[in-house]
């Protein structure tokens, strides 16, 4: 007999599933009817990289020390994004929905809190990733995404960077830019050239 492999200790911070195209609040989960979800293969398979950590002692921690030694994430702070701290808080979290991308990796740990990161998949439907208090998510340069509060209207996440910070975001369309041409080839298009050439073998 077969035993379960044990749960993905990720699945406990962060869901993932396709949205539906209702234009309700935007901090309600937006679940398709039935609900149609997204694992964190699939995402992984977008370039969306995640891990689990202890949010109660980021400071010491050792797992996201070797994480950011890795992957050169020298520069570090944080980000409370809810009314009471945020200035400007309806025209800023309007501002975060648009869609859009980096010409980096937009890296976020949620050490408190909660919200949404909706990605686009291969045939451009969203996908609504929900991370929680421990997650930490790696959106890949080049792709397009947005970000909202849950109805908790609360997170504080770190935000990570690889040298000097550069926040830009480029409202699409911006296919133009090396930074998505990089992503298509190496996330989207991947599987037709594969297609292609096993068609051709």
């Amino acid at each position: 007999m077969v035993s379960e492999s044990p749960m993905d200790p990720r699945e406990e911070v962060i869901q993932a599933w396709y949205m539906d195209d209702s234009d309700e609040d935007q901090r309600l989960p937006h679940h398709k009817e039935p609900k149609e979800l997204v694992s964190l293969k699939q995402l992984d398979e977008l370039g969306v990289v995640s891990w689990r950590l202890d949010a109660d002692n980021y400071e010491t921690d050792e797992e996201l020390k070797k994480i950011r030694e890795a992957r050169g994430y020298s520069y570090m702070d944080f980000c409370e994004v809810c009314p009471e701290k945020l200035p400007n808080y309806d025209e800023k979290i309007k501002h975060f929905y648009e869609e859009h991308l980096h010409t980096d990796e937009e890296i976020r740990y949620c050490v408190s809190g909660s919200g949404y990161f909706d990605v686009r998949d291969r045939n451009d439907k969203w996908i609504r990733i929900w991370v929680k208090k421990g997650a930490m998510i790696v959106l890949p340069a080049g792709s397009y995404h947005r970000f909202t509060l849950d109805s908790d209207n609360y997170i504080k996440a770190m935000r990570l960077f690889v040298g000097d910070p550069v926040w830009t975001p480029h409202n699409r369309p911006n296919d133009d830019l090396p930074a998505r041409k990089e992503y298509l080839m190496n996330f989207v298009n991947k599987g037709d050239t594969q297609q292609s050439v096993d068609a051709a073998a």
